[in-house]
C-alpha cells in the first residue's frame, strides 16, 4: 500500500522539483506567506544541483531583488565581451549565484518538514504527487517544476558547456566578468569562453557552445579551458569544482503539442513551461517573476494556479516570437563556424537596447535596429527564416 506523507490536503502547496524555479517559489512563500504549509520535493540530496546561475541587473525588477539578494555569491557593475572585430565594456551590472546558496537558504528559511530530498516525483497530478518509493503526497495545490520534460515538439539547438572553478597560483587581474570571449577557435557551432572572477585567484571559466547537437566532449572541453587559461598567462594551482550541462535553445515548434506531451498539471514553471529566455536559456528572471506571481495570489488553489501559470506560459511563448526568430537565424541560416557574427552584430548595438534584449523588453524600434544594416547571415537565408518564423 502506498505511504502518505500527511493526511489528505494537509499541505497547501507541494512543489515537485527543487531546482532554481521551485526553490525560489518556496523561499518567496516562506517569507511572504508563512502561514502556508509547503512541501518542496527534490530527487537529489541537495537543492539546486551543481550550478552557477547568473543574471543581468536589468533582468530582475528592483522590488523583487529581496528574493535573490541573499543568494548572490558575487556581483559586478559591468562586464566585457570580445569578438574578432572589437571588444566592448558594458555597464549593466551582472550577478552570479552558486547553487549551494539556494540549498543553504532553503534549509535556513523553511522548516525541516517542508523539505524532502532524495525522492523523485514519479507522478504529478492535480492535488497529488507520487514519489518513487510509492509515497503519496496530497495537497490543495501542486506545482510541477521537474525540468523540461518531453521537448520533441519543439525545434531546438543546444547551449552546452563545461565549467571549472579554478584556484590560480597568482592573481588573474580581472575585475569584471568576460561574458563572451569569441576570439577562440570556432568549433561545433558558436564557441566562446566565459569567465567570472570570484576572488583575486579564484576564477570560474566555462567553455560554451551554441551547437546543433547536445553531445558534449567533456575531456576535450576541459583541455580547451586549460589552453585558454594558459594563453592568458594564468597558471592553475588546482581545480576547485566542475559543472557541465546542455540547455535547449528554442527557435520554433508547436507549443500546444509541447504542453500536451507533458501530462499532469497545468501549474508548471521553469523549463517545464518553457519559461526561459529564448536566446540564452537563462531561467532566473522568469523564475523570479513566477515566484512573485504565486506569492501574490489571494488564495492558492489548484484551479487558480493551473489557470494563471498556463496563461503565463502561453503569453511568454507569444512574446518570444521575435527572439525565436533570431535563434533560428543563428542555427538555421548561419554556417556553424560563422555563428559568432550574429552575436558580434548584436553586441555592436546601443547598450540600452542590449539591456532590454536580455530582459525580454525589446521594443519595436529595437527590433528594427537589430534587423538593420548588413545581415550577419546570407540575405536569402535570412529572408527565408523571417518568412517561416515571423
Amino acid at each position: 500500500m502506498p505511504k502518505h506523507a500527511r493526511s489528505s490536503d494537509q499541505y497547501d502547496l507541494a512543489i515537485a522539483g527543487g531546482g532554481l524555479a521551485g526553490g525560489l517559489v518556496a523561499l518567496a512563500l516562506a517569507k511572504k506567506r508563512p502561514e502556508l504549509k509547503l512541501l518542496l520535493i527534490e530527487a537529489e540530496e541537495q537543492f539546486g544541483g551543481n550550478h552557477i546561475w547568473s543574471f543581468f541587473e536589468s533582468d530582475v525588477e528592483p522590488e523583487h531583488r529581496w528574493l535573490v539578494d541573499p543568494l548572490i555569491s558575487r556581483q559586478w557593475d559591468s562586464y566585457d565581451v570580445h569578438f574578432p572585430q572589437y571588444s566592448r565594456r558594458l555597464s549593466n551590472g551582472y550577478c552570479s549565484i552558486e547553487s549551494k546558496n539556494l540549498d543553504r537558504e532553503l534549509r535556513q528559511q523553511l522548516p525541516a518538514e517542508a523539505l524532502q530530498t532524495g525522492q523523485k516525483a514519479k507522478k504529478v497530478e492535480n492535488g497529488l504527487v507520487q514519489l518513487a518509493d510509492g509515497t503519496e503526497v496530497r495537497a490543495g495545490a501542486v506545482l510541477d517544476v521537474r525540468g523540461s520534460g518531453d521537448i520533441s515538439a519543439l525545434e531546438i539547438g543546444w547551449q552546452k558547456f563545461c565549467g571549472q572553478m579554478l584556484k590560480l597560483k597568482k592573481p588573474h587581474g580581472l575585475d569584471r566578468p568576460i561574458i563572451m570571449d569569441a576570439n577562440v577557435e570556432q568549433i561545433d557551432g558558436y564557441r566562446f569562453l566565459y569567465c567570472l572572477p570570484f576572488g583575486e585567484t579564484e576564477l570560474f571559466v566555462e567553455d560554451t557552445y551554441y551547437a546543433d547537437s547536445a553531445t558534449l566532449d567533456r575531456a576535450a572541453s576541459h583541455d580547451r579551458i586549460a589552453k585558454y587559461v594558459a594563453s592568458k598567462g594564468w597558471a592553475i594551482d588546482r581545480i576547485l569544482s566542475e559543472e557541465d550541462g546542455q540547455l535547449p535553445v528554442i527557435y520554433g515548434g508547436d507549443f500546444e503539442a509541447f504542453w500536451n506531451a507533458n501530462k499532469g498539471v497545468d501549474a508548471r514553471a521553469g523549463a517545464r513551461a518553457a519559461l526561459i529566455q529564448p536566446i540564452t536559456s537563462y531561467s532566473l528572471p522568469m523564475a523570479v517573476k513566477t515566484a512573485m506571481m504565486i506569492t501574490d495570489m489571494p488564495e492558492i488553489t489548484q484551479d487558480a494556479l493551473n489557470k494563471m501559470l498556463r496563461n503565463l506560459a502561453t503569453e511568454h511563448w507569444k512574446d518570444g516570437k521575435f527572439y525565436r526568430m533570431l535563434c533560428a537565424m543563428l542555427f538555421k541560416a548561419a554556417k556553424p563556424e560563422k555563428r559568432y557574427l550574429t552575436l558580434q552584430h548584436t553586441y555592436a548595438k546601443p547598450e540600452e537596447l542590449i539591456e532590454r534584449f536580455y530582459a525580454g523588453k525589446t521594443t519595436l524600434l529595437d527590433k528594427f535596429s537589430m534587423l538593420s544594416g548588413k545581415p550577419p547571415v546570407p540575405i536569402s537565408k535570412a529572408l527565408s527564416i523571417m518568412m517561416r518564423y515571423r
